[in-house]
Order: structure tokens, then sequence, then C-alpha cells
């Protein structure tokens, strides 16, 4: 998901979005200690997606 992106959306679907991906990476680490993913950089990349989601969520909350 790309930056962009992240700005076209309300904070309330930010704020949805995070807990979802957030979910989603725990699944993945856990799936991936049992046995390895086929792609790992999947993880890499979730974890940047949610760290995009909360620097645009802190800088709306900022700007308020």
């Amino acid at each position: 998901m790309k930056t962009a992106e992240i700005k076209e959306l309300t904070t309330q679907e930010i704020q949805e979005r995070l807990a979802s991906e957030k979910e989603a990476l725990v699944r993945m680490k856990l799936n991936h200690s049992i046995s390895p993913l086929d792609n790992p950089l999947q993880i890499k990349a979730a974890r940047r997606n949610i760290a995009r989601l909360a620097t645009e969520l802190r800088a709306r909350e900022i700007n308020k």
C-alpha cells in the first residue's frame, strides 16, 4: 500500500486497516516459524505497511 493511497483513507479506515495488518503479521510470523513461507519478504512488507499506517495516523493526531 502506497503513502498516497493511505492519505486518501479516513482515520477510521486507517485504524481498521492497521489492526488487520497487525493480525496478518502475527499469523505470518507464526506460520513462518512452523514451516517456511514461500516468500519471507512478505513479513518485511507487512511491517512496512504497518509503519506507514501508524505514521499517517500519528501525523493526523499531531495536526489536530
